[in-house]
């Protein structure tokens, strides 16, 4: 019996690349996934199959986030499923690819809305709905690492870091715990064209002290401790699953 067993999930982002890993992950240790995703059915659907193809439970549900309302909208079609929910992983996120002097108001907006807002009321409005002792794990990014190219998107994560210390703390009388995940370079259907360059491949390999990039995989099992039984003493904490980039200078 997987130590999940019993309990509910919801993963936002879910339909593909590290979201996709963590709710086949989460299926695979016993809970019932809800897959969450913001456009491609389809997608979603293929991930639901893989998940019950090794034996889990799941359900899709769609909710467009970065919008006026998403929250809500996204918990009244998981209502519509299920009753109540013992572990909230926060994973989708949209890049904006632009310096600070690239980025222009609307830019800017649209990271923060879907990286930060949209993560910060998903908690706020789940708070009901979240079973004492469960767990909040939001997938945010390395800030301690300088990486302009993603200025507001970068920035738009570290807020939601921030944002799981004070969880933490509010959270813990219910035994609920909150923290946050650094992934760092991990090869995904989004990274692809990024990965694609050599050069930028090279760079991204080098920066990690195991001389490649990660996968959705490796990221979804430090994700499926910070959800399990086991971590119940662990809460408010950063953890890099950078492969330690940076590490070797």
């Amino acid at each position: 019996m997987g130590v999940l067993q019993g309990r509910t999930a919801l993963v936002t982002g879910a339909s593909r690349g590290i979201g996709r890993a963590i709710a086949e992950r989460l299926g695979r240790d016993g809970a019932r996934v809800a897959v969450h995703y913001g456009s491609s059915e389809a997608a979603a659907k293929e991930t639901v199959a893989a998940i019950e193809a090794a034996g889990g439970s799941a359900f899709a549900l769609r909710a467009e986030l970065g919008v006026p309302g998403d929250a809500e909208a996204l918990w009244e079609a998981f209502d519509r499923a299920a009753d109540g929910v013992d572990v909230l992983v926060n994973n989708a996120g949209a890049a904006t690819f632009a310096t600070i002097a690239e980025t222009d108001e609307e830019t800017y907006e649209r990271a923060l809305a879907v990286n930060a807002r949209a993560p910060f009321f998903i908690v706020k409005h789940g708070l009901r709905r979240l079973r004492d002792g469960g767990r909040i794990v939001n997938v945010t990014a390395a800030t301690d690492h300088g990486i302009p190219a993603i200025a507001a998107t970068h920035m738009a994560k570290g807020a939601v870091t921030a944002l799981t210390r004070s969880l933490a703390v509010e959270l813990a009388p219910r035994g609920i715990t909150a923290n946050s995940v650094a992934p760092g370079f991990v090869d995904t259907d989004l990274t692809a064209a990024v990965l694609a360059d050599p050069a930028l491949r090279a760079y991204a390999e080098g920066v990690s002290a195991f001389g490649r990039v990660g996968t959705p995989e490796e990221v979804a099992d430090v994700v499926a401790f910070l959800a399990s039984p086991d971590s119940r003493w662990v809460t408010g904490q950063h953890i890099d699953a950078t492969g330690g980039a940076h590490l070797a200078l």
